[in-house]
Formats: C-alpha cells, structure tokens, sequence
C-alpha cells in the first residue's frame, strides 16, 4: 500500500502548476476577524484542532508573539500555506494574516507585493472602517484586487437582534459602501472590473469565530437559507460547531471565493508589473517578469526579514516573480549591490517553513544565507530592482532610547539594527558615541511594543524618553542665488532653493512619480510633470526625487560637473535630512544647482571640499526663502453612544484639535476631527474617560500642515535645545 501523500509533497507538487496557485492576504480594521477566519482555514487543513480555531485562549496559531497573545491583536504578518480541492482540482493558497492595527500598517504595506489578491474584513455591525479604507488603499496601489468577506454577523444576530430584513439592509450598505471605495481609489481599468459582487460569489458572509459562512451561489447550490442559520444560535455550542462544519463550513465558501474570483499568478503579473517595476518590459527581465517565466531570469522581492531569536538566522521572506530559487544559487541584491549566496529555499506548511531544492516564479517563499532588507529585489545579476516599499502613513513618533547598562551599548546598537531590519516601518538613529539613539514609530503603541521586544526577546534592558513628536522643515517663497565656497576656496557652487508647486507636490506624496535618482531618459516622469505645469527643460535636468524634494542640475558649459555630482547630491541628501532651522527633515524644496566653478586638478575637488561647499550654500538658501515648521496632524474618527457627543468635542478643543463633521447612526456618534499628533499623546485613555469606556477612536488620514507662526519660535528652541544645537549651528 503507497504511502498517504503529505501536505509538505502536496504542496510541493502544486507549486510547479502556476494557474493552480493563488497568493493572497487577509486585511481588514483591527478585531474584524482575520486572525480567526485563519485558524479556521488551518483547522480545514488538519493543522489545528477544530475546536480550538478561533479562540483566544488556545486558537489564534499566527500570533508567535507573547505580546500578540497578551494584548489580543495582530502584531506581525503571518505566512500561511494550504492546500484547497475545488471543482476536482487541487490548488495551493499561500496567505498573509496582516495586522489591523494603524501602527502596525507597514505590514500590510509590504505583504501587498507579495500578493494578487486580498480578502477584505468587514465586520457586520460595525460596517466599513477608517483602517478598511487604508488597507482597501494598500492593495489597489500594488494593484491587488480585493474580495468582500462580511464577517461577525452572530452579532446581529445574538447582540443587536436584528430581523433578518434588517441584516438585509446592513449587508447591502456595506456592499455599497465596499464598492463605492474600490470606484474612488482603483486605477481606470479596474474602477468597474475590480467591484465585488453579490450574485457571483465574490461577496461572502459568516462568522469566523463559529466557523461558517455563506454566498449566493453557495447557498444555492447546498440548498441553504438565512434561517436556517438563524437556528443554529439556538443549539448548544458543540451542535452549533457540528452543524457549521458539516453545511456551511467557512473554509469551503472562503477558498471557493478565492479560486474563483482572485487571480492566479500568470494573470496578475500581466497587469502588476507595469505598475511595481519600472525596467523595461521588452526586455529578457520584462518579459520574464510578464510571463511570470520559471525558466526565465530571477526575480524575487524580499518582503519580510524574520530573525530567529536564538540562532540569529536571518530568513528572507517574500514573492519570487520570475525564474526558479535553487539552493546554492549566486545571487546579486540591486539596492545593497552586493553578490550573496542561497544556502536554503523554504516554502510554507501551514505555519511552518520548509526545506525543499527549488521553488519556481509564482510563489510566495523563504530564502535562508542572505542578508538584505524587506524591498530589497534579488537577481542573478545586476538589473532594474522593483519600486521602492513606501507605505501611506510616515512615522510621526519619536522616542529616545539608551542602555540602562553603560557596557550594553553595543549590544543594544546590534539590537536596534536587528529591529529596523524586522520592522522597517521603525527608523532608527543611532548615535555611537553617546549612547543615545533614536527609534521613529508609526503611534505610541508601535514604540511600546517595540520597547517591550528589545527587553523580553532581545533581552536589553534599556530607557526611553517621553515621546518627540517629528517636525518637518520647508520654504514659502523663491530665494536669491546663494554661493558657497568650500573650505580650500577653490572652488564655487551657486544654488537656488524654491517651494515645490502644490499639482507636483501631490504627485509625489501620492506615488504617481517615484522616488530615487532619475536616469537620462525618463519619459513618463518628465510628462508627468510637464503636465502638472513644470517647464520641460527643467523637468529634462531633475537628477534625483527623495523625501518629496527634487533636485535639480542647470548649469552650462561646466566641464567637470560629471565628475562632482554626486557629491552634490550627498550634499543635498544631508540637508533634506536635517534642515537648517532645527535639523529636522525637510520637504516641498526644489534644490537647483545654478552655476559652479571647480579646480582644474580633482585632488582640490574632493568630498572634503565639494560636500559643505553645497551643503552650506543650500541651508543658506532655505533661510533666505521663508523657513517653516510643518507639524504632523492626523485626521480621526470618533466613535460613541451620541450622548457623549459634547465630551467628545470638548476633548477635540482642549488639544488644539478642529472637529470636521458629526454624523448619528441609530444611537451612536461618529465624529471626524482633525489634531496635532503634539496633543494627541493619552489620547485612548482620555476618550475612555470622557465616554466610560464606551468610546473610541481611529486613525483615517495623517499629514503635515503648517505649525501656526506663534508657536514655531518656541517649538524650533525646544527641538534645538533637545538636540543640543548652539544658536551658530545650522
């Protein structure tokens, strides 16, 4: 008798049938039941006891974290293969649990390359959310095309006892609501094709946590109704569970969904690839990556670094796209430009990475032996990497943090470069000569946990200050030529600094024109800012886009300019970093490089020379073209039985807030107000307060809007005297 197949042989069978493979995510507002709907798909697989799928106390297998488990959220992106039969053929679902959480929004941002399709959580009675608008957002710019899984409804059912024409209706608005986000936000040729459906199957509703859920075409076809649902919370707990996973099983009518209505690889790469990377498609690495090519050139884009807490291995996880990952393969890494080798390719069992020889394109996969970081795009050979990651939200929190143990400094710099290469969102300055360095989060609680993880896992003991808030520097007007001579006096650089047009300035904060040096010939950028209104000769001597400043090159006739530019741009990267007015970084400055003079012999030209030359002349420049501070303002919704409405709005107006809109729904209050993340620090637990517990509050928009000119003064003193600048030092 042969032996029964595993699923680790299933799965390394179906991975080689690229039309049988769908690469998905789970997505959604926090607590709308991702992390339950996938216990329950890992139960279907054999991989958890059933009666455990769901529960916070022994379920929840994607939380490998203890702070996860504690604190009831999901911090992390979770990898998750299964195999699934539909229609009598077998397929391989390889899924991202991604977190709900707004600080922990990176995440979702960077499993959306590795992706083509996501399965968007709603829950039933609380309907679409701010997070739901900022994951929707995530996918269509990857171009990721989303699905509907209305979940939670048992509590329309046990807690609002609602009729089954009220359900009804709040099914219906959600759909509307789903639809009506994907019309606003999706590119032109998915506006239409991309809207789910409730005929077709590409809409599903259930219950993670009681393991079942229902479509159209489902029900049809098992002969199932509404009420009959409506009966099963009437049985006892285990009935229920038998009940669900003999006729509605949540597993079935998921998968189903994302078999049927989410696209394979082959599929998506042809219409993803023009939009994630930018080489050209005529080419072998263009095609190869059009056709999602297995025997093509390499490609795979690292989207996630775990590092194993106790041997230090580094594992890269993410989306191969062409070509075949083999164990021992010379790779090159295009952002790093260095050569690395693969010692071990790894793909998902459930949870679990396992070693096999090769993985061909169209997977999402591990890759043991090199070191790179989440964005990185690996080659055989030097080529044109995929855009850079850059997720929505900026980090706008800032924390000092030093050893509490002097003789732990290094020990806790290695640590800090650990963390930020886990978790790109967190930004880390380090500063190893005084021990004090600074982690830049995405809100308070992403700087906690991250905090919480450096004592407990990576066991530093360590201290932070109270949280800085992250300025932004800019101009207001056109400044005069300024020179700047470098410190032999040989040489002369002239620049010219100007506010960046409001139409370009929104092209570039929305990802329309990609940032990074730009090469001769970049037709669809300079036709993108032609068109927003800059001259085309200007547009022509752009050189590099980076933190939503450009530099610019005009100069005529300067023989060695070549050979000195990219000290200039460094230059000009170090001011953009950290601005004249309180070393801060800046934005919305165009940076043009007007006229220079340079020493015949290039031994008087060097960096030493040309770097402060540069740097000194821009920083004079941006004092000369009316300096501001930018401060980081986020926009939120308040939600609250409508009693509370004037606690909310007193809360709003004591932090410098401004309410936008008020709206009731039935008995509750949602308000949109807008606040300075500088008087929003406590803010969960002043709501709590303010509502008895019974009030909440989420992230829907953050921005930088300029700091009233009264308190600029004051705020660039506190944050020079932080730093502890001299009033000569710019």
């Amino acid at each position: 008798m042969a032996d029964k197949e595993t699923s680790l042989q299933k799965i390394s069978r179906i991975m080689y049938t690229q039309v049988n493979i769908r690469n998905i995510a789970t997505s959604a507002h926090i607590h709308h039941g991702k992390t339950a709907m996938t216990d329950n798909l890992i139960a279907a697989a054999g991989k958890m006891a059933a009666k455990y799928a769901g529960s916070l106390d022994e379920g929840m297998m994607t939380w490998q974290h203890e702070d996860e488990q504690t604190r009831l959220l999901t911090v992390d992106a979770a990898n998750v293969s299964l195999v699934h039969d539909f229609e009598g053929k077998e397929y391989l679902i390889n899924l991202i649990d991604t977190p709900g959480h707004v600080d922990f929004g990176g995440n979702v941002t960077r499993a959306m390359r590795a992706i083509d399709g996501t399965i968007v959580l709603v829950c039933a009675s609380e309907g679409i959310m701010p997070q739901t608008e900022t994951v929707i957002k995530q996918a269509l710019k990857e171009r990721v095309k989303p699905v509907l899984f209305i979940n939670k409804v048992d509590r329309l059912i046990k807690e609002l006892k609602l009729t089954p024409e009220q359900i009804q209706e709040r099914f219906m608005k959600i759909y509307r609501d789903f639809n009506r986000l994907i019309e606003n936000i999706a590119d032109a040729d998915f506006k239409e094709k991309w809207k789910v459906n409730i005929m077709d199957g590409s809409v599903v509703f259930g219950s993670a946590r009681d393991n079942w859920a229902l479509s159209i075409p489902f029900m049809k076809k098992k002969g199932i109704t509404f009420k009959d649902i409506s009966k099963i919370y009437s049985m006892t707990e285990e009935e229920r569970r038998d009940w669900c996973w003999e006729n509605a099983p949540l597993y079935e009518v998921i998968l189903d969904m994302t078999i049927k209505h989410l696209p394979n690889p082959i599929e998506a790469q042809k219409y993803r690839i023009a939009k994630i990377w930018h080489g050209d498609i005529e080419s072998e690495m263009g095609k190869s990556l059009m056709n999602c090519d297995p025997n093509g050139k390499l490609a795979f884009v690292i989207t996630r670094i775990i590092i194993d807490p106790k041997t230090g291995r580094e594992l890269s996880v993410g989306r191969l796209f062409s070509g075949t990952m083999r164990q021992g393969t010379q790779v090159y890494l295009n952002t790093a430009k260095q050569t690395q080798k693969v010692q071990q390719v790894l793909i998902y069992d459930s949870i679990k990475p396992e070693q096999v020889e090769a993985i061909p394109a169209g997977n999402v996969i591990a890759v043991a032996g090199i070191s790179g970081n989440a964005g990185e795009t690996i080659t055989t050979e030097p080529d044109e990497p995929f855009e850079e990651l850059r997720h929505i939200f900026e980090p706008v929190i800032t924390k000092a943090i030093e050893p509490v143990n002097s003789q732990d400094l290094p020990k806790m710099i290695e640590v800090l470069r650990k963390v930020s290469k886990e978790d790109p969102s967190i930004k880390v300055d380090i500063n190893e000569e005084t021990g004090e360095s600074l982690i830049h989060g995405m809100g308070e609680l992403h700087l906690e946990i991250i905090e919480n993880r450096i004592v407990t896992e990576k066991n530093v003991k360590v201290k932070t200050s109270q949280p800085i808030v992250v300025y932004r520097e800019s101009i207001t007007k056109k400044s005069p030529e300024v020179e700047g001579k470098s410190p032999n006096k040989h040489n002369k650089f002239y620049v010219k600094v100007e506010p960046i047009p409001e139409a370009i300035k929104q092209l570039l904060v929305s990802g329309e024109i990609r940032e990074g040096p730009l090469k001769k010939k970049e037709e669809d950028i300079w036709k993108k800012l032609i068109d927003a209104g800059m001259e085309r000769d200007q547009a022509k001597r752009i050189k590099d886009i980076s933190g939503h400043n450009i530099f610019m090159e005009t100069t005529k006739g300067i023989v060695h300019i070549g050979e000195v530019l990219e000290l200039c741009l460094e230059a000009y990267h170090g001011v953009m970093k950290a601005g004249p007015l309180a070393r801060e970084p800046c934005f919305g400055v165009i940076v043009n490089l007007t006229d220079c003079s340079l020493h015949e012999d290039a031994i008087h030209r060097g960096p030493a020379q040309v770097v402060p030359a540069v740097r000194d002349a821009i920083k004079e420049a941006m004092l000369n073209a009316g300096p501001v501070m930018f401060e980081p303002v986020q926009t939120i919704r308040f939600d609250a039985p409508y009693e509370y409405m004037g606690d909310i709005s007193k809360v709003v107006q004591s932090r410098r807030g401004q309410l936008l809109e008020v709206a009731q729904e039935e008995s509750s209050l949602i308000a949109k107000a807008k606040m300075p993340v500088a008087e929003m620090f406590g803010l969960a637990d002043v709501v709590r307060s303010a509502t008895e517990g019974r009030g909440s509050w989420s992230l829907q928009n953050s921005e930088f809007e300029k700091l009233p000119s009264s308190l600029q003064d004051g705020v660039v003193k506190k944050v020079r005297e932080r730093k502890g600048l001299t009033p000569e030092q710019r």
